[in-house]
């Protein structure tokens, strides 16, 4: 069976008026929606020599058993967030689908090849995303935490789970799915606008931002909003407003793709009438360089601290939230890099600002590279997502060549 990469583009409509409306894609995760796009992608895969499992995370498995027991893995995620694009997520599996129809028509290859289906990579029900592979990776530490997790009706994380077949206090058990893996490959929209700046399709993938987030909470002094004088003022808003744009100097200084985020911020008494007396600030910090992410940290908490005197205020800042930056394997980045220039004639290395499943699978010691391809004005997590066809099925071929090369070089190894 020949690659058919346009295939893939009508296997990919076919899914969005499954899964989705007016609003865009509704495949969350533990759901029958999702459930039943899960189902749509078994039958997809019917009639090759397979073997299909569920692990104890709930990920999918499709295993095309080789010569050697060392496997190459090619992955993605079916769940998307609320009123989502019809791109993110499906895309890797559906375009994996295809490269696996084509290695299992030429016969046994010489290593084993599996394609995963990763279990809630968005979280957008619980809020905890990456539930599958952090539970496949062993890095999924806070199950204490996942136990009170709760949505919007009040339905618990472990009640959800339960009725999909998992069980949170053995998800962890994932982890076996891992113990032959040789090379893990994902493809993704960029979901950014860097590619398509560069009028180019196709990028390779250099890594996953770092994160951190932190609390920053500005106290000052409650005030008539008439009778205070400006220059009598202890407005917590002026620090916040005054950290909110020094965001960008850190940015410019840092540099390297640093980006900094003022994500929200609340004010109290919060009425109109008042001067504001507390303003807690949320601040979202990545980059690709662990170093480069703990200096922009510094500089951020030396600029609370310089607001905090300038406005007459107290100050106080807390880490909330961190992940270590993920570097990919410099060889699959090149293998990749080199796929993408046969098919397209032209490649770009760029780093990955969100968080994917190829993340963890790196943490967990396999080596990984991601695949990019363009997005239209930069634009994902809405039903203005897009891509266009041709690049989508460049983006298979790219895919396809990848593989191959993996194979090759997981065999020899």
């Amino acid at each position: 069976m020949p690659l058919e990469p346009s295939r893939t583009v009508a296997e990919l409509l076919e899914l969005r008026e499954l899964t989705g409306d007016e609003n865009g894609a509704q495949r969350v995760a533990w759901t029958p929606t999702w459930e039943g796009a899960q189902e749509w992608l078994a039958t997809k895969l019917e009639g090759l020599l397979l073997e299909a499992d569920v692990d104890e995370a709930g990920n999918r498995w499709w295993t095309l058993r080789g010569e050697s027991e060392g496997a190459v893995l090619l992955g993605g995620h079916i769940d998307s967030v609320p009123n989502g694009g019809w791109l993110d997520g499906c895309l890797n599996v559906v375009a994996a689908v295809e490269v696996l129809r084509r290695i299992a028509e030429e016969g046994t290859p010489p290593v084993t090849v599996r394609l995963v289906n990763w279990a809630d990579e968005e979280g957008a029900r619980f809020g905890r995303s990456l539930f599958g592979s952090s539970a496949a990776a062993g890095s999924m530490a806070d199950q204490d935490e996942l136990r009170e997790l709760t949505d919007r009706e009040g339905v618990t994380l472990p009640d959800a789970l339960r009725g999909h077949g998992v069980e949170l206090d053995r998800a962890l058990e994932a982890r076996s799915q891992l113990e032959s893996a040789a090379a893990y490959l994902e493809l993704h929209i960029e979901q950014g606008p860097v590619l398509e700046a560069l009028a180019l399709p196709l990028g390779a993938v250099l890594g996953t931002f770092g994160v951190e987030r932190h609390r920053i909470t500005w106290r000052g002094q409650a005030a008539h909003a008439g009778s205070t004088p400006m220059d009598q003022r202890r407005d917590a808003l002026a620090g916040a407003a005054k950290l909110a744009l020094e965001l960008r100097e850190i940015a410019e200084r840092v540099g390297d793709g640093a980006v900094l985020t003022s994500g929200g911020v609340v004010t109290r008494p919060g009425i109109v009438t008042s001067v504001v007396e507390t303003a807690e600030q949320l601040l979202d910090l990545r980059h690709l360089d662990a170093g480069k992410l703990a200096a922009m940290w510094e500089q951020a908490r030396e600029a609370c601290e310089r607001f905090a005197e300038e406005e007459r205020l107290e100050v106080e800042t807390e880490r909330i939230w961190q992940i270590e930056p993920i570097l990919f394997d410099p060889h699959l980045i090149d293998l990749c890099d080199e796929s993408i220039r046969e098919v397209a004639g032209e490649s770009h290395r760029l780093p990955s600002g969100p968080l994917h499943d190829a993340a963890e699978i790196a943490r967990a010691g396999v080596p990984t590279v991601m695949l990019f391809v363009q997005s239209l004005r930069g634009l994902s997590h809405t039903k203005l997502e897009d891509t266009r066809h041709e690049h989508l099925e460049l983006a298979v071929q790219a895919l396809d060549r990848l593989a191959s090369k993996t194979i090759d070089w997981v065999s020899a190894s």
